[in-house]
């Protein structure tokens, strides 16, 4: 079984080696993208407790407590709270933006590094096809297109997971924002401010 995925990796070509890498590299920031997105969040199923907690910042969860703090400490008008809290989404969501970008343009350069796969096993291919005949023209030409379909099928197999990871990042992405506008809203009505 491991001799024949290795066998099947190898009959991929050089390309395997940044495939791999690739992957490597989307997946190891996408799931810290997602874990970073996971301790930020501001406990969505709990915005009834909100008004509390504006009244009172030391109920609040840890990640709630320090927005609440920050974007009251010093405030004397609605228009110092609206910058405030526009402070705190720059803070906690450009980071997650920059990143997002990163892995959007990875996740786009898999399939392109596997079509790069294809196109160099499909010049082994014709190579061996303009070689001339014979048993070894044969095997040629089945080892080029056994490179060109897997890289491939490689680039596209890392992508597709990718895309969906994104999904779910930009999805939790939205909500903390969301999230934050709401507090916002809240802190607004509940502090009466001008």
């Amino acid at each position: 079984m491991i001799q024949e995925i290795f066998s099947i990796w190898f009959s991929g070509g050089w390309v395997m080696i940044p495939l791999c890498l690739l992957a490597l590299l989307i997946y190891s920031t996408g799931f810290e993208l997602f874990l970073y997105l996971k301790d930020n969040c501001l406990d969505l199923d709990k915005g009834t407790q909100w008004q509390s907690w504006i009244q009172e910042p030391d109920k609040a969860p840890h990640n709630a407590q320090e927005i609440i703090r920050y974007t009251q400490e010093n405030v004397s008008s609605s228009k110092h709270l609206r910058s405030r809290f526009e402070e705190v989404q720059q803070t906690l969501l450009h980071p997650i933006d920059r990143k997002l970008i990163f892995l959007n343009t990875l996740v786009a350069s898999a399939p392109l590094m596997g079509l790069l796969g294809t196109v160099i096993g499909m010049l082994g291919t014709f190579s061996a096809i303009s070689s001339g005949g014979g048993s070894e023209t044969v095997d040629m030409v089945a080892a080029g297109i056994s490179e060109a379909l897997i890289t491939t099928q490689t680039g596209l197999f890392i992508a597709l997971p990718g895309i969906f990871l994104i999904l779910v990042i930009r999805r939790q992405k939205t909500a903390i924002q969301s999230s934050i506008m709401r507090l916002e809203s809240q802190s607004l009505t509940t502090l009466n401010l001008d």
